[in-house]
């Protein structure tokens, strides 16, 4: 039987790959800026002019607020594919970075009682941006190669952890402002020259590790965590994501090709819901290791 794989719009998948996938949804969001309302859906394909201006107005002072999923919105848009007959399994934004992950419990629980019949599961992803992307990615080829949703449910829980998120971003006051870290860490980003590099921690929180100076070090701690911790980089597909950094993100896709050989590397910018905290000029790496030890469980750098 088959089963579909839904996502929210954070993953921020491109167009043109969602486009190639089958029984794929993502769930729109919606966001706040300059007093409007906009949604954002990865299908369209005039979002990328879309978010470059939404950049744009931010780096001229706007502030964006964003809104999460709810459960009234997983109900509506998981009843149409349960209505036809397909089961779902939900990969969801990390749930310590939203509270979207317990809106989805809630909803799960609401359409389990309505089909009974259905296999629905919900999964935290512990993850972001193109990091949660990459683990829809990596479920939907599990899936394809005829694997159950149980099955699938289950891979995705044993390796989780091993998705590992890395990125550096040019002010932390945008993290701090949207409350995903402390007026500490957002302080590291006042100082001058210095551009504190990022990772995920086991929990899906953002936690500040290095302090370098300038953009091209930031950017070339971003390569050199790829190189120590990737696990094959030869053979697996990297994804970059960034806010309005189209070049920076190549350079980078460059860098790997070259130097370890990356045989893919798939590049989108980080639409305005992940955007809105991470600010303009962030650029994101995301792979795979071999167990998930580069999830470092430490204490943030100060």
């Amino acid at each position: 039987m088959s089963f579909w794989i839904v996502t929210d719009a954070c993953s921020d998948l491109p167009v043109e790959y969602i486009n190639k996938q089958h029984d794929l949804y993502i769930v729109p969001m919606s966001y706040q800026i300059a007093g409007n309302v906009q949604e954002i859906d990865l299908r369209d394909v005039t979002l990328a002019g879309r978010v470059k201006s939404f950049y744009e107005q931010l780096q001229n002072g706007a502030v964006a607020t964003t809104f999460q999923v709810n459960q009234n919105e997983w109900v509506e848009h998981l009843t149409p594919i349960l209505e036809l007959g397909n089961d779902v399994l939900l990969l969801v934004l990390s749930g310590s970075l939203s509270g979207m992950y317990q809106t989805s419990e809630a909803a799960v629980l609401e359409l389990r009682e309505k089909y009974p019949q259905r296999k629905i599961y919900t999964f935290n992803t512990k993850s972001a941006s193109l990091g949660e992307g990459l683990l829809v990615h990596k479920a939907l080829e599990y899936r394809d190669e005829g694997h159950s949703i149980e099955e699938t449910y289950q891979w995705v829980s044993q390796n989780v952890q091993r998705f590992i998120h890395w990125l550096t971003v040019t002010d932390l006051h945008f993290l701090h402002r949207g409350g995903r870290l402390t007026a500490n860490s957002a302080y590291l980003g006042s100082i001058l020259k210095i551009k504190p590099v990022l990772n995920v921690d086991p929990n899906g929180r953002l936690v500040p590790r290095i302090k370098v100076q300038g953009r091209k070090h930031s950017l070339k701690a971003l390569y050199e965590k790829v190189e120590q911790e990737a696990l094959e980089p030869e053979n697996q597909t990297v994804f970059i994501s960034h806010c309005d950094s189209e070049k920076d993100a190549l350079w980078l896709a460059d860098r790997l090709k070259e130097k370890l050989h990356v045989p893919d590397v798939m590049i989108s910018q980080i639409g305005p819901i992940v955007g809105s905290h991470a600010g303009p000029g962030t650029v994101a790496v995301f792979f795979m290791d071999k167990d998930g030890s580069s999830r470092m469980d430490a204490v943030e750098v100060k």
